[in-house]
Order: C-alpha cells, then sequence, then structure tokens
C-alpha cells in the first residue's frame, strides 16, 4: 500500500505539472477585455479598428490579416515567432511594446498572469 501511495502522489505531482499554471476564466475575461475594445473588435461582424480584429487569433499567423496593415516592428515578429499561440500571446499581453519593440499597440500590459490567462479564455470562447 505504501508503494500505491507514492505513486499516487508521484502521478498527482505530474498532472499539476502539466497544467497549465492559470486555468483562464472567460467570464472575467470579458470584463477585462473592456480595455482592448477601442482598439480591437471579436465576434460576429468583428471588423479591423486602430488594431486588427481578433477573431481566431489563438492558432492565427501573427500578420496574416491581409487587409490590415502592421507596423513593420510586428511583422518582424511575424517573421520568428509565426502563429499566435496561447504561451506567445501571453507574453503579448504582458508587455506588448517588450515583446514586439517598436509596435503600435499602446496598451502597456496585463501584469498578473491571470488576468492575461482570463483574456485568453475569452479570446478562445468568443471568436469567430
Amino acid at each position: 500500500m505504501h508503494h500505491l501511495t507514492k505513486a499516487a502522489t508521484a502521478a498527482a505531482m505530474l498532472v499539476l505539472f502539466l497544467l497549465p499554471a492559470h486555468a483562464g476564466d472567460g467570464v472575467k475575461g470579458a470584463k477585462i477585455y473592456k480595455k482592448c475594445v477601442s482598439c480591437h473588435m471579436i465576434g460576429d461582424g468583428a471588423k479591423n479598428r486602430v488594431g486588427p480584429h481578433l477573431n481566431g487569433i489563438i492558432g492565427r499567423e501573427i500578420g496574416a490579416i491581409a487587409d490590415y496593415k502592421y507596423s513593420k516592428a510586428m511583422v518582424k515578429y511575424a517573421a520568428t515567432a509565426k502563429v499566435w499561440s496561447e504561451e506567445n500571446l501571453a507574453a503579448y499581453l504582458e508587455s506588448p511594446r517588450k515583446l514586439v519593440k517598436g509596435g503600435r499597440m499602446a496598451f502597456a500590459g496585463l501584469r498578473k498572469e491571470k488576468d492575461r490567462a482570463d483574456v485568453i479564455a475569452y479570446l478562445k470562447e468568443n471568436a469567430k
């Protein structure tokens, strides 16, 4: 029985290690996303504004919306990062100007990891 307890503990620790640090909450993310709506649309009928629409952002090629003019800095970043994964989107949301130096996004970023996870959950749930 003692060996089973150690094995169960090891399995539980492995599961915790493999899980994301914070599972996002889309409802909370909707509230945080209000900081983004002056520049970005999402959902049915979303259009580009100051920033591109965010429909299908997770898994979308970076800089891929044909009718949006990206900054030279974002085009350069797209050449290295290629696709918006949850991980690089979280890094971008933490500090857009740090990740994409010279980009046009004026937003300072979301310092709390939980806030970033919540916004990403909202984006995943509402991208049409």
